[in-house]
């Protein structure tokens, strides 16, 4: 950590830390001395732990004696250098709690009612009092500090549907709503004057335009290709000319990390005074753009030329996916001059992000998961759920935006990346000996994907393509932020980083600041915006994953709370896990809610049958059925 980001109250902190040789102070940064660890205490058994240390490609270590510590307390450990055996140390320091949050609800037992947590049903450490219980009804939901261990606020009752989207935001502690202090900001900037940016290249004649889903309002990006220089322009948010360093808008944007997308409604990364109106890419209006001008080969689609500038654009069409698919069906016609110019330049695009992706595939992987919609009444009740596939507007935008997130992560050794490393082979073996237990035929090839490319042809032929896949995504590791490049097994890609979404994701807002810095020679500010970039690409990496929970969360309550109405209804399911339990995805007028399955017999990975809904847990949104046939029997 650089000495100029540390607050009075930590100074203190690291200086007692310093005296007992825990850091080390070089050239203006603290770091821990190697023979120490810091970390969150976990799998506690025994009298013994682990170790999850804070840090990038940092092994856990094994803490045989844990004394008086607890499950979820901060640790300075010490290592034990040069013992045989799995990576080990000891507990030097207990400096605090984890600071952590859940969610309790009361419940009633033996007539006495008690506060528990919502997913495991054991009692929390912040207790309400006997006379506060009393107050409250069985049913009555809180969020809970953990570090405190103290109820922070009551979020509802768990039988109201409308309660489910509290829940999983507690969670993680987030929140809606932005801050006086930050509104403030936000509604400080005026409109897009011009006049007022002589350095900008002024891009307005170009007949840019944005394809974006339908219900739509954060517009990131918008596209143009110019065919006679045979350069594709992809313009982006420009984020970072509002949003900088420090100061209450940027700590809240780093708070968020990523705007999170629920089926009624986003909560987004920035107020929407920017989200929504100056930051995002409007029909009609100038706005401020950071833009990648990219010229191709188009012999060899490689980039000849490529350079990154500030711009003023005004984009002349806001388009969502379903208009650009009917365009390409010849199923709708351009109504002016200006949408036949786009549409003719679409068109030309499209023959070439074709091709882009054809040669990607080359290298990189084509997965076919399913992504479900969901439609929710008034209530945020479940009433319909919709199978979103990819359409060839979808594939046009998606390697426009891959292209250019390729040559920003090719700008700089050290930033942020988009990594994605290869599967281990345990995992690859586990992946096998479940596809060899429905039949396939597994070979092992020369290369990983060779491999897992004869294993997709085999489930195309027996028509379990997209089960394969999304078995074979599970497989891998997850996709990370980090600060130096080891690649991206899935896209094929040598480098990569995300530049094109910095409306709704902090990561891209770090790589803008970083490539405006290095485009302008100002090595001060490129080390500045890298002072503390290990940091800041775990705690990115872990803002995406509690994002992509808080949404998988809520929809599992939406599909408990359907399945509640459904009680003792039989529906068409196909069985996507037989081990260590058996599970079942919904395949019916209902899609997606996964099924835990308490009673079947001769059943098999992939297999289509009929069960009937037995028992609903609403607190921990988990459905219980029952396979009561095949679907070949019906």
């Amino acid at each position: 950590m650089s000495k100029q980001d540390i607050s009075d109250k930590e100074f203190i902190l690291i200086q007692e830390w310093l005296a007992k040789k825990y850091l080390t102070f070089k050239n203006d940064i603290y770091k821990f001395n190697s023979k120490y660890r810091a970390g969150v205490l976990g799998l506690v058994q025994k009298g013994t732990a682990y170790l999850h240390v804070i840090g990038d490609n940092v092994k856990d270590l094994y803490i045989q004696e844990i004394g008086p510590a607890t499950e979820g307390d901060l640790i300075i450990a010490k290592r034990l250098l040069g013992k045989r055996g799995s990576a080990s140390a000891t507990i030097a320091e207990i400096v605090g709690r984890e600071e952590s949050y859940g969610v309790a609800y009361i419940i009633k037992k033996n007539d006495k009612k008690s506060l528990v947590d919502i997913k495991t049903d054991h009692p929390v450490g912040a207790e309400l009092t006997e006379e506060e219980l009393a107050e409250y009804r069985v049913g009555d939901v809180f969020k809970i500090n953990h570090q405190e261990h103290k109820v922070v606020e009551k979020l509802g009752s768990i039988d109201d549907p409308k309660v489910d989207e509290k829940i999983v935001l507690a969670q993680y502690n987030k929140h809606d709503e932005f801050d006086e202090e930050v509104l403030k900001i936000a509604r400080s900037f005026t409109p897009v004057d011009a006049n007022k940016y002589p350095k900008r290249r002024d891009l307005r004649e170009l007949p840019f335009c944005t394809i974006d889903p339908v219900t739509a309002k954060d517009f990131d990006d918008a596209i143009y290709w110019d065919d006679v220089h045979t350069t594709l322009y992809v313009a982006i948010a420009d984020v970072s000319e509002y949003v900088k360093p420090f100061g209450a808008l940027d700590n809240e944007a780093i708070y968020r990390g990523f705007s999170i997308y629920l089926p009624h409604r986003s909560i987004p990364m920035l107020p929407r005074e920017l989200s929504e109106t100056l930051c995002s890419l409007q029909p009609h209006i100038d706005r401020l753009a950071y833009v990648f001008e990219m010229k191709l080969d188009t012999e060899t689609l490689e980039v000849i030329h490529s350079e990154v500038y500030e711009a003023i654009i005004h984009s002349d069409r806001r388009f969502n996916y379903e208009e650009i698919d009917a365009f390409f069906e010849k199923k709708l016609q351009a109504k002016n001059e200006k949408e036949r110019v786009i549409f003719n330049s679409l068109t030309k695009l499209r023959t070439i992000t074709d091709r882009l992706k054809q040669k990607r595939l080359q290298f990189g992987f084509d997965f076919h998961s399913v992504e479900i919609s969901m439609e929710l009444d008034k209530d945020t009740n479940l009433i319909a759920t919709t199978v979103s596939q990819e359409t060839p507007s979808h594939a046009l935008i998606e390697d426009c935006m891959l292209l250019a997130n390729k040559e920003a992560a090719k700008r700089y050794d050290r930033g942020i990346f988009r990594i994605h490393e290869p599967p281990s082979q345990s995992k690859l073996q586990t992946l096998y000996q479940e596809l060899s237990a429905i039949g396939m035929n597994i070979e092992i090839k020369g290369t990983i994907k060779e491999t897992i490319e004869a294993i997709q042809k085999q489930a195309q032929e027996m028509g379990i393509e997209s089960d394969v896949d999304t078995l074979i995504i599970r497989a891998q590791m997850q996709a990370r932020y980090a600060p130096l490049n080891s690649g991206h097994f899935g896209l094929g890609f040598d480098e990569y980083t995300h530049f094109t979404s910095p409306i709704r994701r902090y990561s891209d807002l770090i790589v803008h600041r970083l490539l405006k810095a290095i485009a302008k020679g100002d090595k001060k500010e490129g080390s500045y915006v890298l002072r503390n970039i290990e940091t800041l690409s775990m705690m990115i990496s872990e803002k995406e994953r509690e994002a992509s929970t808080i949404e998988v969360e809520y929809k599992a309550r939406k599909y408990a709370r359907w399945a509640e109405q459904n009680i003792g209804g039989e529906f068409k399911a196909r069985i996507v896990g037989t081990d260590p339990e058996i599970k079942a995805d919904l395949h019916d007028t209902i899609i997606g809610a996964r099924l835990h399955i308490t009673t079947a017999s001769d059943i098999v990975l992939f297999e289509n049958v009929i069960i009937r809904i037995d028992k609903v847990d609403i607190p921990r949104a988990r459905i219980y059925a029952a396979v009561v046939g095949k679907v070949e029997d019906v």
